[in-house]
């Protein structure tokens, strides 16, 4: 069929010069996503925890620039489109520099979950799961307790982390659940498009989470270095922080990013996929 719509007469040059900027199709980047995701997968204990913990220790600059940014900004309504620039620094660092973020792995490690799909790869994809949520936990707690010393930021700033950390302590249940979606899908967005850019990856990174920022989104890790901030004040509980921010908004991010989007991209290519491997 392809050969009978194509009926171009472009030279062997113009025919590789067009094949060499052309775009990669949903097919092949669902491939490197998935060749990306076994890596993943087959990654030793040790090096997923420790680049989970740094992950989660990194990502809570997203928490202070945000703070240390609205420091700087008068209260004024177009604020928020200046300080929640700050909150895109720490995804940046974290998925720029290759480090193991739970949100990411609900795409890429799930792609390698179908064609066909067994209960040794559900119990690889489980355990890589469990090991960065908690490091990254680890990580964010670890931060936030660092970030009890005030000595090492201006009051200005310490005020600005306060008032973003109970914002986020008086979300509910189902705000959390609910806003949590769209953050889990603007993430797999994130990691799907990484492939088909080239230089381009920080503006589109920055874009990307400066929405989720925008939006107000829930992003389970950031917030827990958040509420994990307002735990060793004293100003939240641990069923603030498990019961009401961290089960929902988990639920919520892998709601958006692996039921929403990652089932919808195979549902894309599951037939291309299918049609190669028959022949």
């Amino acid at each position: 069929m392809k050969s009978e719509l194509d009926t171009s007469t472009l030279s062997y040059r113009d025919k590789m010069a067009i094949e060499e900027y052309e775009r990669l199709s949903p097919r092949l980047l669902y491939e490197i996503i998935r060749q990306d995701g076994i890596e993943e997968l087959t990654r030793p204990t040790k090096a997923l925890i420790f680049s989970g913990i740094t992950a989660g220790l990194v990502v809570t600059f997203s928490f202070v620039f945000k703070a240390i940014f609205t420091a700087y900004v008068p209260d004024q309504p177009w604020a928020h489109l200046i300080t929640n620039m700050g909150y895109t620094v720490g995804f940046l660092l974290v998925i720029l520099g290759r480090m193991q973020l739970f949100t990411e792995n609900t795409i890429t490690t799930v792609v390698p979950l179908f064609n066909p799909l067994t209960w040794r790869k559900v119990t690889a994809v489980s355990r890589l799961w469990l090991i960065v949520f908690i490091s990254n936990l680890i990580g964010t707690a670890l931060a936030a307790l660092f970030l009890q010393n005030h000595q090492a930021f201006n009051p200005e700033f310490v005020n600005a982390m306060h008032e973003i950390a109970m914002h986020v302590k008086h979300m509910t249940v189902s705000e959390n659940i609910l806003k949590g979606i769209p953050a889990g899908i603007l993430i797999a967005s994130v990691v799907w498009m990484m492939p088909s850019v080239n230089s381009g990856k920080f503006i589109m990174i920055f874009f990307f989470i400066y929405l989720i920022a925008l939006g107000d989104f829930a992003h389970v890790i950031v917030g827990s270095a958040e509420i994990a901030y307002l735990v060793f004040q004293g100003d939240a509980s641990l069923y603030d922080y498990f019961v009401t921010f961290l089960l929902p908004t988990c639920f919520g991010n892998i709601l958006g990013g692996t039921v929403v989007f990652t089932m919808m991209i195979y549902g894309q290519v599951n037939q291309e996929i299918e049609l190669r491997s028959n022949r």
